[in-house]
């Protein structure tokens, strides 16, 4: 009987410490990331002791890093991945790699360990913050970048170089209960057999089930199969004794070409942060602060190196890559700190007894201090950063980027969206009709799954970069309080809307856009035109009376616009009695 209770205060304790010190560092531009650290601290059994367990908490914290995967996975569809394979695997695997080598030479001089302990504390410290970087990318605006794929390259290929460090720690353990596991050589065939059946999972499986969950139209049921996914990959993984989060990273690489990667993002999103957050509350409550107090200078001096390396080399590989010195050292600072993995790793050297817990918590400390600089560096060293404006340096989206947002691909949607891309203006498309998007695919077009008006969804579809978004869907579904919603969200873009009829006009007569078009006005004057000319009807006259219809439809608008009634101004329509002025409205 007494579980329920303390499990419940200690997730009332961790979530409101999270809470408090997320929105005290975030005000102060520190990030989430520390904050949750020092809530875990300071909730923790070291200094005030209000919550226990982090031990049995981390299994639970670690899908948090499973989560993160995924949605990094999501964001490289396979033929993005064979574009960026340059910068990935060349710029990538050279950070990693010498990264690695020299932060563990800086550890021997620092630690005269054994050869074995030097390897398990340093080359972790190669891999910078995931979870840090890439919000403060997405915040700047930079993700889509040149810039902000170098740095999303480098970090991408630290999180693939986790299955190849886990496996070298395995190698070199030291715990008796290890020996009895696959050799290193093995683990690397059972993560090549793991990845091959997750593609055909993904591709013969994974597509038809989210296939019929959108012709159902159940949001839950979306939310449901996203974590299922998540998770039935990550166990595969476990179960192999390989990383958990490769599996979830091969699951949304698979479903990244997919209608379906921006409905499952927004989906998945909430649970990762949330369970992100969790994990850096455990990594918190388990630093061992009495080991830190002791060797203050320590850990601070090693922070110190372990920056100044990591930026040095990385400046260094940015230049060899022919990138400019101040994009180069930019990149550098971005990625000078340690990262969240590094405590995965620790906790696995700890395990395979390669190094005493003290010195898991002195180095997870010199982790966390690393991560508390990097937003004052890059404040610091903005000026000097900062390119003098040249027009043709200016870094404009990727063939990736989002410049216009459709939401809905109908008969109104498609000729939209042609016409935009005609003019080589990149497009990204919602729609929630499946059927539609396989015709789309049939003819060429990338439409993705999932409701337009969720501002969540429009996030993930890349709102935030977008210049342009244009509803296009059909009845009178966008009201004035969404496109304010829109607007407030996404400022930068200037908004269109189809409107079903005059009242869709009417309605949304105030709210901030940039156009709003009345679905069918312009054809029926087209027909009519056409009708008027099939009857002999001259030129000059079927023009004279278009122009003397869309006065008094102007008119009518600006009446009802003002009062807010559709009924106002009913004299201005054109009946059988009332055909007089055609003849003044043209000579006007």
């Amino acid at each position: 009987m007494e579980h329920g209770p303390s499990l419940l205060r200690d997730g009332v304790m961790m979530l409101g410490f999270g809470l408090v010190f997320v929105l005290i560092f975030r005000r102060f531009g520190l990030g989430a990331t520390l904050g949750y650290l020092v809530a875990g601290a300071v909730v923790g059994p070291q200094l005030l002791g209000l919550v226990g367990g982090a031990e049995s908490k981390m299994g639970i914290a670690e899908l948090g890093i499973t989560l993160l995967l995924f949605i990094v996975g999501l964001e490289l569809n396979p033929s993005r991945l064979w574009r960026m394979k340059q910068e990935i695997f060349g710029l990538g695997a050279l950070q990693v790699v010498l990264c690695g080598l020299a932060i563990s030479g800086v550890v021997w001089v620092a630690t005269r360990s054994s050869f074995a302990a030097t390897l398990a504390l340093g080359l972790p410290l190669a891999l910078s913050s995931t979870a840090q970087v890439l919000p403060m990318l997405q915040s700047a605006g930079r993700m889509r970048t040149p810039f902000g794929e170098r740095a999303f390259s480098i970090l991408l290929f630290q999180d693939l170089s986790i299955v190849p460090l886990i496996t070298i720690i395995a190698v070199m353990s030291r715990n008796p209960a290890d020996a009895n596991g696959p050799p290193g050589w093995l683990l690397f065939i059972y993560t090549l057999i793991a990845i091959a059946g997750l593609i055909l999972a993904g591709r013969f499986l994974l597509r038809p089930l989210f296939r019929i969950i959108g012709n159902m139209g159940e949001r839950e049921m979306f939310v449901f199969a996203g974590l299922f996914t998540v998770i039935a990959s990550a166990a595969v993984m476990e179960s192999l004794g390989l990383s958990t989060a490769l599996g979830a990273f091969v699951a949304g690489v698979m479903l990244a070409d997919s209608p379906y990667r921006h409905e499952l993002e927004a989906d998945v999103e909430p649970f990762r942060s949330i369970l992100l957050g969790l994990f850096f509350l455990t990594i918190g409550m388990l630093l061992d602060l009495h080991a830190i107090a002791e060797r203050p200078l320590f850990v601070a001096g090693m922070a110190l190196a372990l920056i100044a390396t990591k930026a040095a080399i990385i400046m260094s590989i940015g230049l060899l890559f022919k990138m400019r010195w101040r994009e180069a050292l930019a990149l550098g600072l971005l990625l000078s700190q340690g990262g969240e993995f590094a405590f995965v790793l620790f906790a696995q050297a700890q395990n395979a007894l390669l190094i005493a817990p003290e010195a898991a918590s002195l180095f997870g400390a010199i982790v966390t201090l690393s991560m508390a600089t990097t937003p004052f560096l890059m404040r610091i060293t903005q000026r000097i950063r900062t390119e003098p404006v040249r027009l043709e340096d200016r870094e404009g989206p990727t063939s990736d980027g989002a410049n216009a947002l459709i939401v809905g691909y109908g008969r109104f949607g498609q000729t939209v969206g042609q016409m935009l891309v005609a003019q080589g203006i990149p497009v990204t498309l919602i729609d929630m009709d499946i059927e539609m998007i396989d015709v789309a695919g049939n003819f060429g077009a990338k439409v993705y799954y999932g409701d337009g008006t969720r501002m969540d969804l429009l996030r993930q579809a890349g709102a935030a970069e977008a210049e342009l978004i244009m509803f296009c869907i059909d009845n009178d579904q966008i009201g004035p309080d969404l496109v304010e919603a829109v607007h407030e969200a996404f400022p930068k873009a200037e908004i269109f809307v189809r409107a079903y009829d005059r009242r869709a006009l009417v309605k949304l007569r105030d709210a901030p856009t940039a156009g709003v078009v009345r679905e069918v006005m312009e054809s029926a004057v087209k027909m009519a035109r056409l009708a008027m000319r099939s009857l002999g009807i001259e030129e000059e006259e079927i023009t004279r009376t278009e122009d003397h219809y869309r006065a008094r439809d102007k008119e009518r608008l600006k009446a009802q616009y003002e009062s807010g009634d559709v009924r106002a101004a009913r004299d201005r329509i054109i009946t059988q009695d009332a055909r007089s002025g055609i003849g003044e409205s043209g000579a006007k």
